[in-house]
């Protein structure tokens, strides 16, 4: 059995809209692929799968795509869920 920790989630823009919260802390597997972890922070907050393919996903501050790269977490890592920004 794969041991969980606890990382903080931050939602900027329109994903913090959605979630209804700026950021939390949720329990995952240290051990995820980005897609289950993203399914994960999708089950709190189902509204966010409408901006899933315009998201960027980012782990310790580093971009991640949404697929079966495996992510090793440590307690208070942070994840990043940014919405594209439109300005002008």
């Amino acid at each position: 059995m794969v041991p969980s920790c606890q990382v903080a989630v931050l939602y900027f823009a329109k994903s913090a809209e959605i979630a209804g919260v700026r950021s939390e802390t949720i329990s995952v597997p240290q051990e995820i692929n980005a897609l289950q972890l993203w399914k994960e922070i999708e089950t709190r907050h189902p509204g966010l799968a409408d901006i899933k393919n315009q998201v960027i996903f980012a782990v310790r501050q580093e971009y991640v795509e949404l697929g079966d790269q495996l992510l090793q977490l440590q307690p208070g890592d942070e994840i990043a869920i940014i919405p594209p920004i439109s300005g002008g």
